[in-house]
């Protein structure tokens, strides 16, 4: 990084991705808060911009807001007044409807945006250790790989505008679903005697609940449209129907859980049953009208 670079907003993680492109280069920012622009023009090569605008000047402005709505305010006075040809890098977390309002505003005044969602956590930034999920236009990207590398141990490209932050609502969508599903994990071996530390270690094999319906059910099957062989889904639904039937045995309360054992039962009933419990994929194929077979080699890393 040799020429100057744009930061608009300096909260939580804005601050130590100043800190990152400031060990690089040259680096403007600006802030609502007067208080993180001293903290951060510290730095000496951090330096503060009165206004939005003057973060235009720079080729490649990095946003760091709180709201997507924020995120369109700044970039329709951003793109107005930067030089054609420059990029917009958005890793504040919107949705992919948002990237695309983003790049309407942004094509309109010949200027790209690229979405570089951050996976991990503020220390994982301030680490050097974060990763980026990556969504644009390969020239775009190419054009800002030097900052996206100052920021970040690792790129992944998932395809054009929007593709990396859908990625990053997905992955933290299922994480947030999953820790449900755990939390009732938890309380149901609580009431049965098994231990926590028993259960995780049980989880985390590679042939467990957690691991096995991503890397072969997801992966391997879904991915391919193979549902022969396998676990069938009638036998999915029985024991999904013990697991409910232990729960109310026990006084433990389940959502998680219980809101996954409808779809077995709609599976069943939409013929499904002897098919390897992976099948259910397909009543979501059905509903959306979109496969999911055919998805599965259009990440690169970069």
């Amino acid at each position: 990084m040799s020429d100057t670079v744009s930061l608009c907003g300096l909260g939580n993680m804005g601050g130590v991705v100043a800190g990152r492109l400031a060990a690089h280069g040259p680096l403007r920012v600006f802030d609502l808060d007067p208080d993180r622009v001293a903290q951060a023009v510290e730095h000496p090569q951090v330096t503060a911009a009165a206004s939005v605008a003057e973060l235009a000047e720079a080729d490649v402005v990095l946003l760091s807001l709180p709201a997507p709505k924020i995120s369109l305010q700044v970039i329709a006075e951003l793109a107005p007044r930067m030089r054609a040809g420059g990029v917009i890098v958005e890793t504040s977390t919107v949705n992919p409807a948002d990237m695309a309002e983003e790049q309407e505003i942004c094509a309109e005044h010949g200027i790209g945006v690229v979405d570089a969602a951050i996976l991990s956590g503020v220390s994982q930034m301030a680490g050097g250790t974060a990763t980026l999920l990556v969504g644009g236009a390969e020239s775009d990207v190419d054009k800002v790989a030097d900052v996206l590398a100052a920021i970040s141990a690792g790129v992944t490209r998932f395809g054009p505008v929007g593709s990396g932050m859908a990625a990053k609502v997905i992955n933290n969508a299922v994480a947030h679903a999953v820790m449900v599903v755990l939390a009732e994990a938890g309380a149901l071996a609580a009431a049965t005697g098994v231990s926590g530390s028993a259960l995780a270690a049980l989880l985390s094999g590679p042939e467990a609940g957690l691991t096995r319906p991503l890397t072969h059910r997801f992966a391997e099957r879904v991915l391919h449209g193979d549902y022969d062989g396998g676990m069938p889904t009638e036998a999915a639904r029985k024991d999904s129907t013990l697991a409910l039937a232990m729960a109310q045995d026990s006084g433990v309360p389940l959502f998680g859980i219980q809101g996954a054992h409808t779809v077995y039962e709609l599976g069943v009933a939409e013929g499904l049953g002897r098919l390897d419990y992976a099948s259910i994929a397909t009543l979501w194929e059905r509903w959306t009208g979109r496969p999911m077979t055919g998805t599965g080699s259009e990440v690169s890393d970069g």
